[in-house]
């Protein structure tokens, strides 16, 4: 049988098996993401009625915040190679249940140190999600569906940012803004035992049928080997299409995380609230939600994309990349966002341009599967996030400042819209042919 290792061939012949339960786990993925991002967005969300109770600044607030981004990137260095080591299963379960802790912790916060804590704990706690969950997907899925695979539980993070106004502010008016970190501290929990009851590897799974398991190992069992080591990962040019890829595309999803209301407001005369004849297209939620929307359907397409065109009979590499280019040129129309002539098409070019970084964010996380040993995988996203989280820090500064000297978006959205474009060349400087990286035994 073909394999898929080189990236240049793919089998082809192989029926698809009855089994599904790799789907099952896929979903389970899912809603670990999308409960790791209501936990992390939740503090946001209530920033208002938090800082008129407890008598915040800004700068108290400002402090906050950057507690988690750095400590969300410190752990990203060292959480992938603890994964490795460790295990999926274990290592996310106990990742779950720390974040989950955390969550519930800032209840009962009363001081800025307290929320930092609260903050610091999350952060590092946090940061093996997305390492363990496409550790996972490269576990339970062969290559040719593992884009696919990836793009479903990459949508998590979209319906997070969705239900995190509903759950918190719903929670929040009734009982208070301490309920609203209990309650979904306490949904992670519910994730937790779903975890622990569903989740093993294929290999010893009973739901798991040998023709299903067949399936998912057709492209070769790994070769025994140590894990590998930072020092050895920076001498390869494999590990730095990731890197390079995180820390030039991530930047332009945390500038719309964290900046998008604003950003509407000023280029678009938007409000939190409808009034007068304006219509609903002058509120930021309804916006908000049109752009994460579009963003699930991007990270879904996008994933589903790659993995059509491996059926189809392409390589690994021309399906990678191809999808890659589409989703770089889909995200250059942000240039123009900031001088965009209705609120309808600044939601329609964001919603675009977050779709096509899901799909691009979806496509280079399955490509660390298709170049690296299972053993491996989270090792490298735990190095490319945190590239990623420190190209998140260097555009909140460069948008504060930006802001604050011109008052305008215009050279930060330049910048989001050629960053997949500069990460695409990047990447196929580094990885023309997407050849396997040689493992330290090799």
């Amino acid at each position: 049988m073909t394999t898929l290792a080189s990236g240049n061939a793919s089998p082809i012949g192989m029926a698809k098996p009855q089994g599904r339960y790799r789907w099952a786990i896929c979903a389970i993925l899912f809603f670990v993401i999308t409960i790791n991002y209501i936990d992390r967005q939740i503090l946001g969300v209530l920033k208002p009625v938090i800082e008129q109770d407890l008598g915040w600044s800004e700068v108290d607030y400002g402090n906050i915040v950057t507690a988690f981004q750095a400590s969300y990137g410190l752990g990203l260095l060292f959480v992938g190679r603890w994964l490795d080591k460790v295990g999926t299963r274990k290592g996310v379960a106990i990742a779950i249940a720390v974040w989950s802790i955390a969550a519930c912790f800032h209840a009962a916060a009363r001081s800025v140190l307290s929320f930092m804590v609260a903050r610091i704990v999350l952060g590092v706690a946090e940061s093996a999600a997305y390492p363990g969950a496409v550790k996972s997907v490269a576990e339970w899925f062969p290559k040719r569906e593992r884009a696919l695979g990836v793009g479903i539980l990459n949508a998590g993070a979209n319906v997070g940012v969705l239900m995190t106004p509903i759950i918190a502010i719903g929670i929040a008016g009734f009982y208070g803004w301490e309920m609203a970190f209990l309650v979904t501290g306490a949904i992670g929990f519910v994730v937790l035992w779903a975890w622990l009851r569903f989740f093993r590897t294929p290999a010893t799974h009973e739901k798991v049928t040998a023709e299903e398991r067949a399936w998912i190992t057709q492209d070769g069992e790994d070769a025994a080997g140590r894990p590998l080591g930072w020092k050895d990962a920076l001498k390869q040019r494999q590990a730095w299409y990731f890197i390079c890829g995180k820390f030039f595309t991530d930047p332009v999803w945390y500038l719309f995380l964290f900046w998008l209301p604003d950003f509407l407001a000023k280029t678009q005369g938007m409000e939190l609230f409808p009034k007068g004849e304006s219509g609903i297209l002058a509120t930021i939620g309804p916006a908000l939600i049109g752009v994460y929307l579009l963003a699930d359907v991007g990270a879904v397409a996008g994933g589903w994309l790659s993995s059509h065109f491996i059926s189809r009979g392409w390589s690994i590499n021309r399906a990678r990349k191809t999808t890659l280019f589409i989703a770089a040129l889909l995200a250059v129309p942000l240039v123009t966002v900031a001088n965009a002539p209705s609120p309808l098409v600044a939601v329609l070019l964001i919603g675009m341009g977050t779709a096509a970084h899901q799909a691009f964010s979806s496509n280079i996380f399955a490509m660390i599967s298709d170049l690296y040993p299972r053993r491996a995988v989270a090792t490298i996203a735990g190095m490319g996030g945190a590239a990623g989280a420190v190209g998140g820090m260097l555009i909140a500064q460069a948008t504060g400042w930006t802001l604050e000297l011109t008052g305008s978006y215009v050279p930060i959205v330049i910048y989001a819209g050629m960053a997949y474009v500069i990460a695409f060349v990047i990447i196929q400087l580094l990885v023309p042919r997407m050849e396997p990286a040689r493992m330290p035994e090799d």
